[in-house]
């Protein structure tokens, strides 16, 4: 993440705020550079708004390999706030039948030409499409959670938008990163979240955005006076490592013990073998002989006669 970004979705808050008005209707400014994406350059329906500033959105970060390379900075998972941004809108409505507003939405919106164009000289991705493809879980995603994030992306994003290192005004951005901190925080702690992979993601995406803010934020004069407050990083991935760890070293030790067990086993079978060769061996000397004393005994016996 960077200004750039956040500076797309700051225009896009101020022709289409992310709040229901009294009536429970979009709050979407008519005659705006929005309705350009839709297909009757008018935005009428809920739908086509919601449309126009996803489509908006792409076409500002990632509509060609220059913009992917100067705004998004060559990295996909700027995508995972448009999702955001996306499943957050539909999701202020009520749904309206068995599927739920976003997959309704994916079904019969992201299929058009518009998302399925061919962006030339990107070898990340092929269009609109393949990059919500790549996220498509966040449809999936509960409701409340997606509003947490939101949240928590939101005060990132403002945070961007509002510094400036040219100034020495530190207390909004200090203000701010508090606020991001501690919604941050209570997703960290939520175990509904830290259990599901994808949550995971978007929580260590949220976490490199904020210390690179951070980063840039401590190159100032503001740092002396406003510090900005240390997030604590997920957990789960390093409770990942040590379980696989552990179910490693278990394997191992039982593999070991087994192999052990059967070498003992091996080599018992390798002696009795060799035993009973031998014995065997024994066994026939002994007929042998036996045989050729009958022999002696019958040669006797005719001579005699």
């Amino acid at each position: 993440m960077n200004k750039e970004v956040c500076e797309k979705f700051e225009n896009l808050w101020d022709k289409f705020p992310d709040k229901l008005d009294s009536s429970n209707n979009y709050q979407f400014q008519t005659e705006n550079f929005l309705d350009g994406y839709c297909g009757s350059n008018s935005c009428d329906t809920d739908f086509e708004k919601i449309n126009g500033g996803c489509l908006y959105l792409f076409n500002k970060i990632f509509g060609t390999s220059e913009l992917f390379k100067s705004v998004a900075n060559s990295n996909i998972n700027i995508v995972e706030y448009i999702m955001i941004w996306l499943t957050y809108m539909l999701n202020l409505k009520n749904q309206v039948g068995n599927k739920t507003n976003p997959i309704f939405f994916y079904e019969t919106t992201i299929n058009n030409d518009k998302y399925k164009n061919s962006i030339p000289d990107v070898t990340e991705y092929k269009n609109y499409k393949d990059l919500i493809d790549k996220k498509k879980y966040f449809l999936d995603m509960d409701k409340k959670i997606i509003s947490n994030f939101y949240e928590a992306f939101k005060l990132l994003c403002e945070m961007y938008n509002e510094f400036d290192d040219k100034t020495s005004y530190c207390s909004k951005s200090s203000e701010k990163a508090n606020k991001f901190v501690k919604k941050y925080d209570e997703l960290n702690k939520d175990h509904s979240i830290t259990g599901n992979n994808s949550y995971n993601q978007l929580l260590s995406t949220l976490s490199k955005d904020y210390d690179n803010f951070k980063n840039k934020y401590n190159n100032t004069q503001c740092s002396k006076s406003s510090p900005l407050p240390t997030i604590e990083k997920t957990k789960i991935s390093a409770q990942k490592t040590v379980q696989i760890s552990e179910d490693t070293s278990s394997s191992s030790s039982i593999t070991t013990r087994l192999f052990t067990v059967l070498s003992i086993f091996g080599a018992i079978a390798f002696f009795l073998g060799i035993s009973y060769k031998y014995s065997l061996f024994g066994f026939r000397k002994r007929f042998q002989k036996q045989k050729l004393r009958e022999k002696i005994k019958n040669i006797k016996k005719r001579i005699n006669h």
